[in-house]
């Protein structure tokens, strides 16, 4: 009778062994999964950087975005050797060098837009992103994470703007002399309005 219990305990003991191992298995398996998609954060990150460099170093005229991701290895568009990306990485998830590329237009002509993983995994992250990982929220498959440049529309020929530090400085400086000065004003409208209005309407 004894001997019965001690082999019943001794099934009980090694199921409840088989169900830790398996959740350490799946719990090992989560966590590697976590940071792999930690990495492809990073590996994109590493994408977007290179496109945004390409785009900033664009002459006047040209195209912002290259026409593949070799480009970003070796700009062709300059004598000297400029690498705005030093390889092609390896994708964390998928263990492979093949990525999902994003055309303007759907046009290869017209350049590179975005890079993507081709895992159709569902993301174990789906919120809490960097400024920078923007639309990243809920997405349903690793593959829709697109990594666009860090900023391709103030990458077009911008004026200097003043630093907004110089900006609040000058305005406060500006703001006390404003009700002394009364012989400028006249300057200041006939430059607005010019003076041939008053005339023709005459």
């Amino acid at each position: 009778m004894q001997g019965g219990f001690t082999y019943l305990g001794l099934i009980i003991l090694v199921s409840v062994i088989g169900m830790v191992g398996a959740a350490t298995l799946k719990i090992g398996a989560l966590m590697q999964r976590a940071q792999a998609e930690e990495e492809l954060l990073d590996t994109g990150a590493a994408f977007s950087a290179a496109l945004q460099s390409y785009a900033q170093a664009t002459p006047k005229g040209q195209p912002l975005q290259p026409p593949s991701l070799q480009e970003l290895l070796k700009d062709p568009r300059t004598p000297a050797l400029r690498r705005h990306l030093r390889k092609i990485f390896v994708d964390p998830v998928t263990g492979s060098t093949e990525w999902g590329v994003l055309y303007r237009a759907d046009k290869v002509s017209l350049g590179v837009v975005a890079v993507y993983s081709l895992s159709k995994a569902r993301p174990l992250k789906i919120g809490n992103f960097d400024a920078r990982f923007v639309g990243f929220d809920a997405k349903r498959h690793l593959s829709d994470w697109k990594f666009i440049a860090g900023a391709i529309a103030p990458v077009l020929p911008v004026q200097p703007v003043t630093p907004p530090s110089l900006a609040a400085t000058a305005v406060e400086n500006a703001a006390p002399p404003e009700p002394a000065p009364a012989a400028p004003e006249p300057e200041v409208e006939n430059r607005t309005a010019p003076p041939a209005e008053p005339e023709n309407t005459r």
